[in-house]
């Protein structure tokens, strides 16, 4: 099975037009361009979207060219590196931004990366983390500090989407509500009890992650199937409403409320995906109100990753609370129907040591 430059490894593979993942063998080329590195898969989360490419739902069958190696939430170690490559070296442990982007385009200019008109993302659009080993651009990984808990490292990714969704309004001293207590949606409460923020309501009808969202610090818990989330926020800030909503469910009612009780000349930032359209009053809940409008788009490239690699190296987050699952590669279809249940935090995979080539 030893070809030159060649390696065998296990992986996860989207390759039915179905529900479900294969577990299957497949040979990767170790040849690298210049300015990649070829990373040996240490850990490797679940994400939703991992969720949705499982059920092969309507986003998926429109964006996917199968077959595909899925995944792409990981910390691995660098073995190998392009000969043009000089910010990471063989034996950093690293993370990665999963977005590709061109470097080129109007956003990239003006170092706006994250809404690159020609990114393209791992485990969607190009072979994932799923597996043994993958070869990333260079520019694409951070190197991580070796001490510090490799589950830990693997979240960095989806822990950018709630940095970045929770900084981009001041936060200190602010109250704030965090909409969908899913895997990111905990990271919101976590970054935000971090950030400092004086009252953080969260939202959610889950009752392992309303269990969760408590633990991690939220003051107030509203459960919308037992309470009106309008009149409820509103209590609970003297009738003013919220100065900054993080939207992480993409439900429809939740996104559409959100806008009845935030404050006036308060933010809102919008992560979750809607499978609906949404319905505004624009008059009178934002342009009378003076509310600030955020759409959230992975990750400010590179901004956003040194400000998750400090508060992960300061201690400041509570990780072990919201990864509540780790597992063997191979499980991943259950995993799949853990984060389908919503009884779950943070999942992470544990590749095996199963690659049988050489580099």
């Amino acid at each position: 099975m030893k070809k030159a430059d060649t390696l065998t490894m296990m992986a996860v593979v989207k390759d039915k037009p179905e529900t479900g993942f294969s577990y299957v063998e497949k040979s990767l080329n170790t040849t690298l361009k210049s300015d990649e590195v070829l990373v040996k898969v240490l850990t490797a989360s679940f994400c939703g979207t991992d969720y949705h490419i499982y059920t092969y739902d309507d986003w998926a069958k429109q964006r996917l060219n199968l077959p595909l190696t899925v995944g792409h939430e990981f910390s691995g170690e660098v073995i190998k590196i392009g000969n043009a490559v000089n910010n990471v070296s063989i034996g950093d442990v690293v993370s990665a931004e999963t977005h590709i982007i061109c470097g080129t385009c109007e956003f990239c200019l003006r170092n706006e990366g994250h809404i690159c008109e020609n990114t393209e993302i791992i485990g969607v659009d190009t072979d994932g983390c799923f597996a043994g080993y993958i070869k990333m651009p260079a520019a694409n990984c951070f190197v991580n500090d070796k001490s510090m808990n490799p589950l830990h490292l693997s979240v960095q990714e989806p822990l950018g989407n709630a940095v970045h969704t929770m900084a981009h309004f001041p936060i200190e001293n602010k109250t704030v509500a965090i909409v969908g207590c899913g895997p990111i949606g905990l990271m919101g409460i976590d970054v935000s009890r971090a950030y400092k923020a004086k009252k953080i309501i969260a939202i959610e009808v889950n009752e392992t992650r309303i269990a969760l969202a408590k633990e991690l610090g939220a003051d107030v818990v509203i459960n919308p199937r037992e309470e009106d989330v309008i009149s409820s926020v509103l209590r609970e800030t003297d009738g003013r409403g919220v100065d900054v909503v993080g939207e992480f469910s993409g439900n429809k009612t939740a996104i559409e409320q959100c806008f009845k009780y935030v404050k006036a000349g308060g933010g809102v930032s919008l992560l979750g995906i809607p499978a609906e359209k949404i319905t505004l009053d624009l008059s009178n809940d934002i342009v009378f109100k003076g509310v600030h409008v955020y759409g959230v788009v992975g990750r400010k490239i590179y901004e956003t990753w040194y400000e998750v690699k400090r508060l992960i190296e300061s201690g400041a987050l509570n990780l072990d609370k919201i990864i509540t699952h780790q597992m063997p590669l191979h499980d991943a279809e259950k995993a799949a129907e853990i984060m389908g249940s919503g009884h779950c935090g943070k999942i992470v995979l544990i590749p095996e040591d199963e690659a049988y080539g050489e580099t």
